[in-house]
């Protein structure tokens, strides 16, 4: 699915085209399972005892649809294909670090976002991949119904499978809203999960490396 914001028309094929500030943006849904979706979600609303008619909900139930596909969009993406896409041979054997990558994922237990950063790790065997790939794979992942934990072990799986690495490092951070939302509603709590593969996992000095770069600010 490619991803644009424009007005809450959505034509018959599921294309919503327009041309803003220079640029094109292209929105694609499937209009059956957007239809359906606006169907479920304009129910929610009424059993929640609001009027699905008033102006400012008129459309609501449309955008619900449209967002939920978009928030879900890594069930269509196929991360050992992003790796692969851009795969290539490099005799390196040192790590390879991207840090701070934002993701945004959705608590499979409450629908409530949970959202933070990923520090991805690598040290190549012959094989190396673009690093935007590397954010793209964490991309793909979190866009699913999730849980913190093993959305760490995928990514790690992954990379470690398409790559095959001398080992994998994957520490993520994230922000529940479901704790701050609702339930016990602490504010600042974090939580922090990590999966290693090969060196990071039976080497203590490349995994001390790695914690103390990504607990470092270089940039």
């Amino acid at each position: 699915m490619v991803t644009k914001d424009l007005n809450e028309d959505i034509s018959e094929d599921g294309i919503i085209e327009d041309e803003e500030f220079g640029y094109s943006r292209i929105e694609i849904f499937h209009p059956e399972d957007t239809a359906k979706l606006a169907y479920h979600y304009k129910e929610i609303l009424n059993i929640l005892g609001e009027d699905t008619n008033r102006e400012g909900l008129e459309k609501t139930p449309l955008r619900m649809a449209k967002a939920m596909q978009f928030l879900t969009h890594g069930y269509n993406l196929n991360p050992m294909d992003i790796l692969t896409s851009a795969k290539f041979n490099e005799e390196y054997k040192q790590m390879v670090l991207v840090k701070d990558i934002e993701l945004y994922s959705m608590c499979e237990h409450h629908m409530i976002p949970f959202y933070g950063k990923a520090h991805v790790g690598y040290i190549p065997n012959k094989h190396i991949t673009g690093l935007s790939k590397i954010a793209r794979v964490v991309d793909a992942f979190s866009r699913r119904l999730q849980v913190q934990e093993r959305l760490t072990t995928q990514i790690r799986d992954c990379i470690h499978e398409a790559l095959e690495p001398l080992g994998v490092a994957v520490v993520i951070e994230a922000h529940h809203m479901c704790m701050q939302m609702r339930g016990i509603q602490k504010q600042n709590s974090v939580t922090t999960t990590s999966a290693f593969t090969g060196a990071f996992l039976n080497q203590q000095q490349t995994r001390e490396e790695f914690i103390h770069l990504i607990g470092s600010r270089l940039h």
